[in-house]
């Protein structure tokens, strides 16, 4: 069986390996059909040294912790900082 990725940004990072990754979903109401936006936060264990700002892919994993159920697989798109840092380099 696969397991679930979804896409979300890092809102937390004051942990050591761990960041919060806060994922955002739209869907129809199914009664008044209005839009309802509905978030999300995970933590996820992070090995790639994800920042706060940075787009993200998690991946359901074994329990990690009390709380961590989820990894960080990849960074899709950068923080506003690592941008910055980088355009000095």
């Amino acid at each position: 069986m696969p397991k679930r990725q979804l896409t979300g940004t890092v809102v937390s990072d004051k942990m050591e390996k761990t960041v919060v990754v806060e994922v955002g979903t739209k869907r129809r109401h199914p009664l008044y059909h209005k839009v309802v936006k509905k978030r999300k936060r995970f933590p996820a264990h992070n090995e790639v040294g994800a920042k706060v700002g940075a787009v993200v892919v998690i991946e359901e994993t074994r329990p990690i912790s009390k709380t961590k159920r989820w990894k960080v697989l990849e960074i899709l798109g950068k923080s506003k900082e690592q941008k910055a840092k980088s355009k000095n380099a």
